[in-house]
């Protein structure tokens, strides 16, 4: 049987007062009769207490009400009202029978209040006075544990000891602790051992070992939670825990190389930058900063400064040095850590050390800067001149030659002979703050000596940037508004660079302040509210507002702006809520993106159909005829006559099928001039062989000549007039005298020859 049903005996009378209206026995309930009627015993309703266990998804009965009123009678009804009455609960009317139809959630609901009823159907009045009775939802085990601050990190420090405390994790189960330990939970861990522990009932993470951060600074642990503690049928979950180690200064530096070799010029200034050394501290942070010391110079002629930035080492010489009295010198330098805590001094009894050597150099010494880089600085805005530093250069050597100095690279700034660096014009802060550049000194007398060092300027700000908006404010106000409701909080922004924490203070402007329909209130931390000063608006009378707000910083001197704040009058409906003004403001945006993407996208296909037309007008011109009267066939002739005479029968004509016409694309072809034609022919005339093969050797080149030439007219007939030849019976007819480009030339191969000839 469920361990529920004994809940009042578990917990006391007192968790289950709802359920204990009724007695578990029957009982009868007395009442008083009117004053002057007959007195009466009237009986009570007599009834058990109702269970109901959850997510059952059938109809079921779970007990039965009834009442001494009831005589069997058919006209006597049982009825219920209450929580889930009629749709949860139903009851038989004649038999009292209570039953359930519906699956129930304890989680949402625990508790049903229902009142019973016996009524008279034939007159519908109640036969007794109504009672109330509890159904109580009894838990089943259908929720699993979930964890609350998901995800979990926690840091603890590096070899912590065993047991230290990290973080405690803490899941909840929805269902009835009290019913089968269902909602009570136990922890374990399913990974991280054996570096963490847990404990079982309150979930504390301990450390269970100690850990190096330089070997594994971070862990992932997954814990898991599990209901009923842990039995079976349970049910669980779980998460994950980053645990990061913190680093403790556990570790000394160390040096990478037990020597250093490095080289000095003998006329290197004091303050000369001879080398660098680097140790390595596997520590982070505060914890990893070192510093440099120089352990057994008798001679101080060196010194270390610690470069706090990248923590290097730089040597330096601390005394002028001369190769002619020693060449070498051999130092050893010694590295600790900055910061040691009290407690961690057994990490450090023993510090690192290393060689250096030094070997000065016999040289002529270019020009030597006092310092290794400059850092000068100047206000912005400072007129065109303005003394921003002064560097300065010697010649090591005995002759002392003069200095010259340059800047190479740079616009901004100019350098006298002096070393003094002054602006060009005025610097803008908020443009840029820092410049860097080199300054070149060189020997007067020896222009290949030359030294450089660099200079960082650093651009101090002035207050010459007023206060503004830091965006464009989209404010509206309500028809409906009331006075002193607050539209809009505004703030501001300012380029310049306060060394205190920026303070702008807000007001409206005079003309604003009289007249403004609007009010503003100063937050007095960098921000204001912007509220009305009357109730009610109108979009017919006006519908934008325009106002003046003065902001002001703590700059000195003080600056102010004046900004604008556009307010419009929006139908804010009967909420009058103002995001309704701004979700049609982001509709309408969208609406006119939505356009402007439809437009672009049909002219794209435009685009695309033009293209597509061009290309296949193209073609359709490719394919058209170059040439298209040559269409039609072309039909040539060559006449022959034997003699001088006109008969029909001298004449031979012969047509020629070479010379049909087809459509294709010629070649240019340089035309050959009158005179080379009669010499060719003039050849032809002489050569030996039938008559008939000379002729048509020569019409065939006439003929390629005509089909090569791309500028030549389509020709419909050839007729060439040579010469009889030996078969002619008439001889010659006439001697062929040409005149040629302005020239008189003789064919004396022609005195029998007559050609006249047209294409």
């Amino acid at each position: 049987m469920n361990c529920c049903l004994f809940l009042p005996f578990m917990v006391g009378v007192s968790l289950l007062r709802p359920c204990l209206t009724a007695t578990e026995n029957s009982k009868a309930e007395e009442a008083k009769p009117p004053q002057g009627s007959p007195t009466r015993l009237k009986s009570g309703w007599i009834w058990n207490q109702y269970f109901v266990e959850e997510e059952m998804n059938v109809t079921k009965d779970i007990g039965r009400l009834s009442s001494n009123m009831h005589n069997g009678s058919n006209s006597l009804k049982y009825k219920i009202s209450g929580d889930g009455a009629g749709s949860i609960f139903f009851i038989n009317g004649t038999t009292g029978v209570l039953s359930v139809a519906q699956k129930l959630d304890r989680e949402k609901q625990a508790f049903y209040n229902l009142k019973a009823h016996l009524i008279d159907i034939t007159t519908g009045q109640a036969v007794e006075s109504e009672s109330e009775f509890v159904v109580k939802v009894t838990d089943i085990n259908d929720n699993e544990p979930k964890f609350l601050q998901e995800p979990y990190e926690a840091v603890v420090p590096e070899m912590s000891p065993e047991g230290t405390f990290i973080i405690q994790v803490t899941a909840r189960d929805a269902d009835d602790p009290l019913c089968n330990n269902n909602a009570r939970l136990v922890y374990e861990l399913l990974q991280g051992q054996p570096y963490f522990s847990i404990e079982p009932t309150t979930g504390v993470i301990r450390t269970s070992s100690k850990m190096d951060r330089e070997l594994q600074d971070s862990y992932w642990v997954i814990v898991q939670a599990k209901d009923r503690i842990g039995l079976p049928g349970a049910l669980s979950g779980t998460t994950r825990v980053l645990i990061t180690l913190s680093d403790i200064n556990d570790n000394i530096p160390t040096f990478k190389t037990g020597l250093y070799r490095m080289n000095v010029s003998e006329s290197a200034p004091i303050g000369t930058s001879v080398g660098i050394i680097m140790a390595h501290d596997r520590d982070i942070g505060e914890n990893a900063e070192m510093d440099y010391s120089i352990e057994n110079d008798d001679s101080q002629t060196f010194d270390i400064i610690t470069n706090n930035e990248t923590q290097e080492g730089i040597v330096i010489l601390k005394k002028k040095v001369d190769y002619e009295q020693q060449a070498y010198y051999h130092v050893r330098a010694k590295v600790k850590n900055r910061h040691v805590d009290k407690q961690l001094k057994k990490y450090h009894t023993v510090a690192s050390t290393t060689l250096i050597r030094v070997r000065v150099e016999d040289e002529d010494e270019p020009p030597v800067f006092l310092l290794p880089y400059y850092v000068l600085e100047i206000f912005e805005e400072s007129p065109q001149g303005s003394l921003v530093g002064v560097v300065s250069a010697t010649d090591p050597d005995e002759n002392r030659c003069p200095i010259r100095y340059s800047i190479s690279k740079s616009n901004t700034f100019q350098i006298d002979d002096n070393g003094t660096i002054t602006t060009t014009h005025p610097l803008d802060r908020e443009m840029r703050a820092w410049w860097n550049f080199s300054i070149t000194a060189t020997e007067l007398y020896n222009e290949e000596q030359t030294s450089e060092v660099p200079v960082y300027v650093q651009v101090l700000d002035i207050n010459d940037h007023a206060p503004e908006f830091p965006e464009l404010y989209k404010t509206y106000v309500c028809e409906n508004a009331s006075s002193g409701q607050e539209i809009q909080t505004i703030s501001a922004v300012d380029k310049d660079d306060s060394i205190e924490r920026p303070n702008f203070y807000f007001n409206l402007s005079v003309e604003d302040t009289e007249n403004s329909k609007f009010t503003i209130r100063d937050n007095q931390d960098n921000t204001a509210v912007i509220l009305t000063n009357r109730t009610g608006f109108s979009l017919q009378e006006e519908t934008v507002f325009y106002i003046f707000i003065l902001i002001a910083d703590n700059g000195v001197p003080s600056l102010t702006s004046t900004n604008m704040l556009t307010i419009q009058v929006c139908d804010c409906g009967d909420s009058g809520s103002i995001e309704i003004c701004h979700n049609k403001d982001m509709l309408f945006m969208e609406s006119r993106t939505e356009i402007m993407t439809a437009i672009l996208i049909s002219a794209v296909i435009m685009l695309l159909l033009g293209i597509i037309f061009m290309i296949l007008h193209l073609q359709q011109r490719k394919k058209q005829t170059l040439f298209p009267e040559k269409d039609k066939e072309c039909r040539e002739s060559i006449f022959r006559y034997d003699d001088g005479g006109t008969r029909e029968e001298d004449t031979e004509a012969s047509a020629i099928g070479e010379l049909r016409c087809s459509t294709f694309m010629r070649e240019t072809r340089t035309r050959k001039t009158t005179s080379a034609e009669i010499r060719s022919l003039c050849r032809m005339s002489w050569q030996v062989g039938p008559d008939d093969a000379v002729i048509k050797e020569f019409i065939l080149e006439k003929l390629e000549e005509a089909n090569t030439d791309t500028y030549a007219h389509p020709l419909d007939s050839l007729q060439i007039y040579a010469f009889e030849g030996t078969g002619s019976l008439a001889g010659s007819l006439s001697s062929l005298e040409s005149s040629v480009s302005g020239e008189n030339e003789n064919f004396d191969c022609f005195h029998d020859l007559e050609i006249p000839f047209q294409i």
